[in-house]
C-alpha cells in the first residue's frame, strides 16, 4: 500500500532530486513557494522545505534501497530504524499552505506599494487598517504600519496571507 515519505536531499540539489524521481517515474510532492529575490538573476522559487520533498510509494513492494542509490538523495527520512508514513491529511495541509501563499504573495507583490493601506484579516490585530511599508525579500511576511494610539504608528511584521489590500494611502502635506 502506498504511503507519504520524506526525502532528504543533499544540500541545494533539490530540483535535480526532483528531476531523478520524476525520470523514474516516482509520485513526487516538492513544495515551493515564489519569492521577489533582491538580485533580479536570482531563483524565483524556491523549496518550502529546503532540503526535503514528499515520495509516495509502496515500501514493502519497492524497498527502501532503491532510493539510496539516487543522485541527490542523503536519505528517506526515519525515527531510529523506523521509516514513518506522512498521513495524506499532512501532505494535504502543507498543499494548502503553499497555495495559498503562493497565491497571495503573487497577488500582493505585484499591487502592493509602499503606502498603501491594508486591512488585517485574521490574527491578533484582525480587523485593524495598516499602512504596508515595504517589500522583505525571500519571505513571506510584510512589514505594516499599524495606527494604534494617537496617532502613533508602530512598525509590525505580519504574514502575507493575513493581508489584504483596501486602496491607496494619501499622504497628508501641512
Amino acid at each position: 500500500m502506498k504511503h507519504w515519505y520524506a526525502l532528504q536531499s543533499k544540500p541545494h540539489k533539490e530540483d535535480f532530486l526532483w528531476e531523478q524521481l520524476c525520470l523514474r517515474n516516482v509520485e513526487v510532492y516538492y513544495p515551493r513557494i515564489r519569492v521577489d529575490p533582491v538580485n533580479p538573476r536570482s531563483k524565483k522559487v524556491k523549496p518550502y522545505f529546503s532540503g526535503y520533498m514528499f515520495v509516495n510509494v509502496d515500501l514493502e513492494q519497492i524497498g527502501v534501497s532503491s532510493f539510496e542509490w539516487i543522485p541527490g538523495v542523503i536519505r528517506m527520512v526515519s525515527f531510529g530504524n523506523e521509516f514513518v508514513s506522512i498521513p495524506d491529511q499532512l501532505i494535504n495541509a502543507i498543499r494548502e499552505r503553499v497555495d495559498i501563499i503562493n497565491s497571495s504573495r503573487g497577488d500582493l507583490y505585484e499591487k502592493l506599494k509602499p503606502g498603501d493601506v491594508v486591512v488585517l484579516r485574521s490574527g491578533a490585530l484582525a480587523g485593524y487598517e495598516a499602512i504596508f511599508d515595504s517589500r522583505l525579500p525571500n519571505t513571506e511576511r510584510f512589514p505594516v504600519l499599524l495606527r494604534l494610539l494617537e496617532n502613533q504608528q508602530f512598525r509590525v511584521i505580519v504574514p502575507a496571507t493575513q493581508i489584504s489590500l483596501v486602496g491607496q494611502h494619501q499622504s497628508r502635506t501641512r
